[in-house]
C-alpha cells in the first residue's frame, strides 16, 4: 500500500542510561528520515517502503544483539496513510510486544517471508482487532487487550493527543474507587474514558466492562445493563442485591457511560455497588458529578492547540499547508471541543477550510452531517447541546441563557447583576456541576459554542435588549466606582478593569445604540485608559468619537470628559487627528473644571509640541500651577512630564534631573504607567548624552519593565527602541537586535513607533550604511507626514552619517546642512552640533578652514550642555581635521584621548564610517600615532583642542578670537537681555552665560556690560 512506514524502538521495563544512549547511536546509523518527537516512546524511522523498514528493523536487532539491555529491546513497523496516525499505531504495537520481539501489523507482513503470523489481536487504540505479525521467534502471549476480559467499544478514529489527562486519570484511577469524568457534550469524555480503561485494562484480572446508559430512561434498568455488559444473569426479584452478589469478590472496572439523564439513579447504584463491592472500580461520564462520598472529579479539559490542529487534519484527511491560518483560527473558535472539530472536518470534501471559518459565524447551522452508526445527540452540534439543555429545570435554563450577553469570562458578582432574581448562586453552581459553565480562578466562561446556543435561547425568550440593559448597569457601576483608583493606583485598576473588556466593550455598544445613550457616554467617559491597554487606542478613539458626536451640542462636563479622553487615547494614536484636547479644554474652562482644564491643558501642548516647543512649555506651566492650586498632584505630573521631555530636548540636563525627581516617584507609585515610561526614557536619554551610558541602559531597561504589562505598542515599542539604541551605542549589537526583532515580526500588522530611526541606528552601528538610509529616509523625506515638525531635525545628521559611509558626499553635506537649519529653528543643541560636527566631516578634504568652524562651534556647543558622550565624537572629527591638516602630534594626542574615553564611558563607534574619498585617518597614518605620553583624560583633550584652534585658526584677543557662542552671547547683552534671558534663548544655563561673558570681557578688554555695548557700536 502507498503511505509511510515507521519502525520504533524501545526497551520493555527500565533500562539503563547508556543503554538508550547506545540505541539512539545505532537508530541514526539506519537509513531513512529519523523523526524527532518529545512525547515518542523512542527512536522512530520514517521509510517510503515497507521491505526496506523490515531490513532495517531486522538490521536494528542484530546490532542491538552485543549492545546493553539487548534482550528486552522491542521493536515495531507498521505502515500507514500519514506519519502522524502511522507512528500512534506503532506505539500501540509496541505497547503489546514482550521483550525481545519485533512486531509487524499486516499492512507491513503482506508478501514476506519468514514472519510468523501470531493470531488477530486488539491493541489498545480500542480499533478492531487486527493480524500481527512477528520477525523474531519468541514464547509467551502479546500484552493486547485481549488478555483482559472486556466489551470496550470500537473506535474507528484514531485517539488525538490527551497524553497530560491520560497520566493524570491513571493516577485518579489508583488511589479511587470512583471517577467521574465531566464536561460538555462533545467535549470528548467517552473517547478518553475508553482510552483510560483500555490502557489500565490489565489493573483488573475480571475485567473491563462499558456500561452505555444513554438510552437508559429508569433506574432499574441500570442494573440490567451492567448485568448484559458483565454477562451475568439477574433473575426477577431485587435485581441489583442479585447482581452485586455475583460481584463481591471480582476485580473489575465498570464504566458507566452517558449518565447525566438518571444522574440520581445512577449516584444510587454506585453507592450499593462499592459499599458491597471492595474490589470494583467504576469510571463514569457524565454532564455533571454524581455527587456522593468518594467521588473523584476530574473535568476534562479543551484539546491544546496542537491536539486541535492535529485532529482537524487527520478527520479532514490531509493537510492544508496553505490554510494554516485558517485552521489554527477554527480550533480556537470551536474551543478546543473535539465534536464540533470532526463535525467541522467532515467539510473538507466540500468546503475549503477558509470557508468552514467563514461558515462557522452561523456554527450551529454548519456543523451537521449524519453519520451511520453515531447517536443522533452527537450527529450535530446543536443536538449535542440540547441534550445538555432539556435536562434544565425553567430556572436553570433562564440563568443559561442570560449568561449568553457575557463576552469572554464574567464574575459571579455580574452573573448575580444579569439575572435578576434570588438564589442566582444555587442555580449557578448546579450549571458550573453541568459543565455549562466553566469556572476559572475566580471567574466563569461559557464555552464559545455553548454561549452562541445559549444567546439564540436568550433571544427566543424575547430577553435580550432587558438583559442587556441589567449588563450595562452592572458595568457602568463597577467602572464609575473605580474612577478614585486611576488616580492612586492604576494596577489595580487595571486588574479590574482589563479581564471584563470584552464585556464592556458589549456595554458600550449597547449603551451607545439606544435612543437615549446617557449611559453609554458615561461609561464610555469612565474607560478611556482601557483604550490606553493591548494596542486599541484605534478602536478607543473610535468609540469615544462615537459617544460624543451622539450629543455634539452638549455643553456639559460628561461631554468635556469624553474630549478629554478621546484627545488622551488619540496622543498616541492620531495626535494631528480630530481637536479633541482644544475643544474639551474651551468647554472645560467655561464650566470652571479646573482639574479637567489642567490635564487638557498638558494634552493640548502634545498637539503643540511637534512645531512650537516654547508653546508647549508655556501651556504645560499653566496647567501646572493650576493643578498645584488645587492639590492635584496627578495632573501636575502630566504637566510636568511633558516639562520633562522639552528640558531634555533643550539639554537643560541639570534642571531636567531636578524636575524628573519630583515627578517619577508619584508615577510609579499610582501606576501611571504611560507616563512613567515616558519619564524614564527621557532620562535614559539624558544619562547616555551626559556620558552616563551604563546607567542609562539600566533605567532605559526599568522604562521597559514599567511598559511591558501594558501590552502597548507606543510605549513598550518605544522604550525597546530606547533600549535598544543604548544597547548598540555600546556595542551590543546582537542582544539590540534581538530586543527588536518581536517588532519586526509585527511591521505589516501594526504600527510600531519610531521603528525606522531605531533600525537606522542600528544599521549605522553594524555598518549597514545602505539599510540606514533606507531606513531613515521616509522619515526624514521633506514631504513626510512629519516634515513640518521637529522629528526630522533629530534623525537627519544620523542619516548624514550614512549617506557619506556610503559614498555620497553632496547628498550627506545637504542632509548636514537642513539638520543644523532645523536644530537652530527648534533649539535642539545636541541635535545641532551632531548636525555641524557631521557637516564638518563631509568638508574637511575641500573645505578645512570652514570643517574647523564646524567642529569647534560643535565641540563648544556639547561643552555647553554637558554632553560629554558627544564629546568624545568632537576628538575623532578633529583628529581626522588635525591629520588631514598635517598635525600629526596633535592627531595622534586627540586620537589616543578619544580611545580611552569611549573605554572610559563604554561608548562604542559605529562600525565601517569612511572619511571623504582621499582622506586617511589617523589609523592609517602611524607615524601620527608617535606621541610618547600616557592619554590625555576627556576633559583635558577638549581643553587642548581648544587651545590649539585659538592657536592657529584664532587670535587670542579682539573680535576675531570670539567663538560663536560667545559672538551670540555678545548680541543678546547688547540687546539688553539678562543672564537668565540669553540661557533661554540659546538653551544654556545662568552660569554658563556669565562664563562666556567673562572670557568675553577678557579678549575684548571690558569691564561690563555697558562698555561691552560701546565697543560694539564702534
Amino acid at each position: 500500500m502507498s503511505g509511510v512506514t515507521v519502525v520504533l524502538a524501545s526497551y520493555a521495563g527500565a533500562a539503563s542510561a547508556p543503554a538508550y544512549v547506545r540505541l539512539a547511536g545505532l537508530v541514526d546509523e539506519l537509513q531513512g528520515e529519523k523523526l524527532v518527537r518529545r512525547d515518542a516512546a523512542g527512536p522512530i524511522v520514517v521509510f517510503d517502503d515497507p521491505a526496506t523498514a523490515v531490513s532495517a528493523a531486522r538490521t536494528l536487532r542484530a546490532a542491538a544483539s552485543g549492545a546493553p539491555a539487548a534482550e528486552l529491546l522491542r521493536i515495531a513497523v507498521h505502515t500507514g496513510s500519514a506519519t502522524g496516525v502511522a507512528v500512534r499505531h506503532a506505539e500501540q504495537l509496541l505497547e503489546i510486544a514482550n521483550p525481545g520481539q519485533t512486531l509487524l501489523t499486516a499492512t507491513v507482513a503482506a508478501g514476506l517471508p519468514d514472519v510468523t503470523d501470531l493470531g488477530v489481536h486488539r491493541l489498545k487504540d480500542l480499533g478492531s482487532p487486527e493480524r500481527i505479525f512477528e520477525l523474531t521467534e519468541t514464547t509467551g502471549p502479546l500484552r493486547s487487550l485481549d488478555r483482559v476480559p472486556n466489551n470496550l467499544p470500537v473506535m474507528f478514529t484514531s485517539f488525538v493527543g490527551r497524553q497530560t489527562q491520560l497520566a493524570a486519570l491513571r493516577t485518579q484511577l489508583s488511589g479511587n474507587r470512583l471517577v467521574t469524568l465531566t464536561g460538555p457534550g462533545g467535549s470528548g469524555k467517552t473517547r478518553l474514558a475508553a482510552q483510560s480503561a483500555a490502557q489500565l485494562a490489565e489493573r483488573w484480572p475480571d475485567g473491563v466492562w462499558w456500561v452505555d446508559l444513554a438510552a437508559v430512561t429508569e433506574g432499574k434498568q441500570i442494573t440490567e445493563a451492567v448485568a448484559t455488559a458483565v454477562g451475568v444473569l439477574v433473575e426477577a426479584g431485587d435485581r441489583t442485591r442479585l447482581l452485586i452478589g455475583q460481584l463481591r469478590i471480582k476485580q473489575a472496572l465498570i464504566c458507566l457511560d452517558n449518565c447525566e439523564q438518571i444522574i440520581d439513579a445512577v449516584a444510587e447504584f454506585v453507592v450499593a455497588l462499592q459499599t458491597a463491592c471492595p474490589e470494583i472500580s467504576v469510571l463514569a461520564t457524565s454532564r455533571e458529578p454524581l455527587d456522593i462520598p468518594g467521588e473523584a472529579i476530574w473535568r476534562v479539559p479543551a484539546l491544546a492547540p496542537d491536539e486541535a490542529r492535529t485532529l482537524f487534519v487527520e478527520r479532514a484527511g490531509s493537510e492544508f499547508p496553505e490554510s494554516e491560518q485558517a485552521i489554527r483560527s477554527i480550533c480556537v473558535r470551536l474551543d478546543g471541543m473535539p465534536l464540533a472539530l470532526e463535525l467541522a472536518a467532515a467539510w473538507v470534501r466540500t468546503l475549503t477550510p477558509e470557508q468552514i471559518e467563514s461558515g462557522l459565524d452561523d456554527r450551529f447551522g454548519l456543523l451537521t452531517k449524519n453519520v451511520r452508526g453515531v447517536a443522533a445527540r452527537q450527529q450535530t452540534l446543536a443536538a449535542s447541546i440540547d441534550w445538555s439543555h432539556e435536562l434544565l429545570d425553567p430556572d436553570e435554563r433562564q440563568v443559561f441563557r442570560r449568561l449568553a450577553v457575557f463576552a469572554g469570562g464574567f464574575t459571579l458578582d455580574a452573573a448575580r447583576a444579569v439575572c435578576g432574581r434570588d438564589g442566582v448562586l444555587e442555580i449557578f453552581g448546579r450549571l458550573v456541576d453541568k459543565s455549562l459553565v466553566v469556572a476559572e480562578a475566580g471567574r466563569y466562561r461559557l464555552l464559545e459554542t455553548i454561549r452562541e446556543y445559549a444567546g439564540a435561547r436568550l433571544r427566543d425568550a424575547n430577553e435580550e435588549d432587558a438583559v442587556r440593559d441589567l449588563q450595562l448597569d452592572h458595568y457602568l457601576a463597577v467602572a464609575e466606582t473605580a474612577e478614585p483608583l486611576l488616580d492612586s493606583d492604576r494596577d489595580k485598576w487595571r486588574a479590574l478593569i482589563e479581564p471584563d473588556r470584552e464585556n464592556y466593550r458589549a456595554a458600550l455598544d449597547h449603551g451607545l445604540s439606544r435612543s437615549d445613550t446617557e449611559r453609554g457616554r458615561r461609561l464610555a467617559a469612565a474607560l478611556p485608559w482601557m483604550w490606553n491597554l493591548q494596542a486599541t487606542g484605534s478602536e478607543g478613539i473610535g468609540i469615544l468619537r462615537r459617544a460624543i458626536d451622539s450629543a455634539p451640542d452638549e455643553r456639559s462636563l460628561l461631554q468635556a470628559r469624553l474630549l478629554y479622553g478621546y484627545a488622551s487615547v488619540a496622543d498616541t494614536v492620531d495626535p494631528f487627528g480630530y481637536d479633541a484636547a482644544g475643544r474639551g479644554l474651551e468647554l472645560a474652562t467655561e464650566l470652571g473644571a479646573d482639574r479637567l482644564r489642567s490635564l487638557l491643558l498638558a494634552l493640548v501642548a502634545v498637539g503643540k509640541f511637534f512645531t512650537g516647543f516654547q508653546q508647549a512649555w508655556d501651556l504645560t506651566e499653566e496647567g501646572r500651577l493650576l493643578a498645584e492650586g488645587i492639590g492635584d498632584d496627578a495632573a501636575r505630573d502630566a504637566n510636568l512630564a511633558l516639562q520633562c521631555v522639552l528640558l531634555a530636548l533643550w539639554d537643560r540636563h541639570d534642571e531636567l534631573r531636578a524636575m524628573l525627581e519630583v515627578v517619577t516617584p508619584g508615577l510609579l507609585a499610582r501606576g501611571e504607567r504611560g507616563i512613567a515610561t515616558t519619564v524614564l526614557l527621557v532620562r535614559s536619554e539624558s544619562l547616555a548624552s551626559t556620558g552616563e551610558l551604563r546607567q542609562a541602559i539600566e533605567v532605559a531597561g526599568q522604562a521597559l519593565a514599567t511598559a511591558e504589562p501594558l501590552a502597548d505598542f507606543h510605549r513598550v515599542g518605544t522604550a525597546r527602541g530606547q533600549l535598544a539604541t543604548l544597547l548598540a551605542r555600546s556595542g551590543r549589537l546582537d542582544e539590540a537586535y534581538a530586543l527588536m526583532q518581536p517588532l519586526l515580526d509585527l511591521v505589516d500588522a501594526a504600527v510600531v513607533p519610531n521603528l525606522g530611526q531605531v533600525m537606522g541606528v542600528l544599521s549605522l552601528w553594524k555598518g549597514d550604511h545602505d539599510a540606514a538610509v533606507e531606513w531613515l529616509r521616509p522619515i526624514v523625506d521633506p514631504d513626510s507626514p512629519m516634515a513640518q515638525t521637529y522629528v526630522p531635525a533629530m534623525l537627519l545628521p544620523t542619516y548624514a552619517a550614512a549617506l557619506q559611509a556610503g559614498g555620497h558626499t553632496a547628498e550627506a553635506i545637504e542632509s548636514a546642512d537642513r539638520g543644523a537649519s532645523l536644530s537652530r529653528e527648534y533649539g535642539l543643541p545636541k541635535i545641532l552640533a551632531d548636525a555641524l560636527d557631521q557637516l564638518g566631516r563631509c568638508l574637511i578634504t575641500d573645505q578645512p578652514d570652514k570643517a574647523a568652524d564646524l567642529m569647534h562651534e560643535s565641540l563648544t556647543t556639547r561643552l555647553d550642555h554637558g554632553l560629554r558622550a558627544q564629546l568624545v565624537d568632537s576628538l575623532e572629527s578633529l583628529a581626522l581635521l588635525a591629520s588631514h591638516t598635517n598635525r600629526p602630534t596633535d592627531a595622534a594626542r586627540l586620537t589616543a584621548a578619544a580611545a580611552a574615553a569611549r573605554t572610559a564611558l563604554g561608548y562604542t563607534a559605529p562600525a565601517g564610517l569612511v572619511t571623504p574619498a582621499g582622506l586617511l585617518t589617523p589609523a592609517d597614518r602611524p607615524e601620527s600615532m608617535r606621541v610618547d605620553e600616557a592619554p590625555l583624560s576627556l576633559d583635558e583633550a577638549v581643553a587642548y583642542a581648544r587651545r590649539t584652534r585659538g592657536a592657529r585658526g584664532r587670535p587670542s584677543s579682539g573680535w576675531a578670537s570670539l567663538t560663536p557662542t560667545e559672538e551670540q552671547v555678545v548680541a543678546l547683552a547688547v540687546e539688553g537681555l539678562s543672564n537668565p534671558e540669553i540661557g533661554e534663548r540659546l538653551f544654556i544655563s545662568r552660569g554658563t552665560v556669565k562664563t562666556h561673558l567673562a572670557h568675553v570681557y577678557a579678549k575684548l578688554g571690558v569691564a561690563n556690560r555697558t562698555e561691552l555695548a560701546s565697543l560694539k557700536k564702534t
